[in-house]
């Protein structure tokens, strides 16, 4: 039986209108809306259809409902997107023990943050780690969200980071950063991100490049506002994903197997990890994982 949320959600993905996907599907925009409404139910080969259409198998669309994430974006297809990565990452919690979140108290300073999370001076580390580590998940937008800029929200009391795939390595850096701010409710998200990344005490005589930051963030006080390279040569990458995908390969558990059991295309899964997974996922394989892993992260 059609779930009416999986069908919108599976349409806004692919940032599609009812008239849109009726042109594509064969199926009327108006029999679209009364499913998508709960007001009728689908024959099995309009469902067929529709999941065609959409480049998502028919499963996915008889599905139960999706999450619905607190604080998330207006932009319909970016949210959609966010909904599938919750989605993943409740797989990896029936599979791993995941860091738990440990954020500091609603508005902690950028040195309190430090502070409490034990940072030593200098730079900040890897930002992506550093999240992951406190229980925040880190995913990447897919590529086909273009205008979209890196956010964050909560599902159940877990904090979710989305980054942007086109971003420099140093400007992943700070919206990482700013969006650490966003989820401590912080009204100043910017002026928390370039403290927390550069304490402002430790600035004279310092290059930029030594805190990995571009040049606008390093001279806020100063009023420069276009990026450039501050020396990074890759964005920062993810340990947790990396060692998922390790731990799953070495049970034989391939992401083709992965993106099945999610009801998702290999392509969509890929888009979620894009530049946060050290190594490409490749497809092929069938067996399930064994037992439940243990990840710790290290920052």
């Amino acid at each position: 039986m059609l779930t009416p949320s999986r069908l919108t959600l599976a349409r806004t993905r692919r940032g599609l209108t009812a008239a849109e996907l009726a042109r594509k599907s064969g199926v009327p925009a108006r029999a679209i809306g009364e499913y998508e409404r709960g007001q009728r139910r689908p024959k099995t080969a309009a469902v067929e259809s529709l999941a065609g259409a959409l480049g998502f198998p028919a499963e996915f669309l008889t599905a139960p409902e999706p999450p619905r994430p607190q604080n998330a974006p207006h932009d319909a297809q970016a949210t959609a997107a966010a909904q599938l990565a919750i989605e993943f990452n409740g797989w990896l919690d029936r599979l791993f023990v995941l860091p738990q979140p440990d954020l500091p108290a609603p508005r902690t300073s950028p040195q309190g943050t430090r502070d409490v999370w034990r940072l030593a001076t200098g730079p900040a580390p890897n930002m992506v780690q550093l999240l992951e580590s406190h229980g925040v998940r880190v995913f990447s937008l897919p590529v086909d969200c273009t205008g979209q800029m890196a956010f964050s929200c909560w599902h159940n009391g877990t904090p979710f980071v989305f980054l942007t795939p086109s971003a420099t390595p140093e400007q992943a850096r700070f919206d990482a950063a700013v969006q650490l701010a966003v989820l401590l409710g912080h009204d100043e998200p910017h002026e928390f991100a370039a403290e927390f990344l550069m304490p402002q005490r430790q600035l004279p005589g310092t290059d930029h490049r030594h805190w990995h930051v571009g040049r606008d963030q390093f001279t806020k006080w100063a009023n420069v506002h276009s990026l450039v390279q501050g020396g990074m040569t890759r964005r920062e990458t993810s340990k947790l994903l990396t060692k998922v995908f390790r731990v799953l390969r070495e049970n034989g558990t391939t992401p083709l197997h992965v993106a099945k059991e999610l009801n998702l295309g290999l392509e969509e899964l890929n888009g979620l990890v894009f530049g946060l997974v050290l190594t490409a996922l490749p497809g092929g394989g069938e067996p399930g994982p064994r037992g439940r892993a243990r990840l710790t992260l290290v920052h």
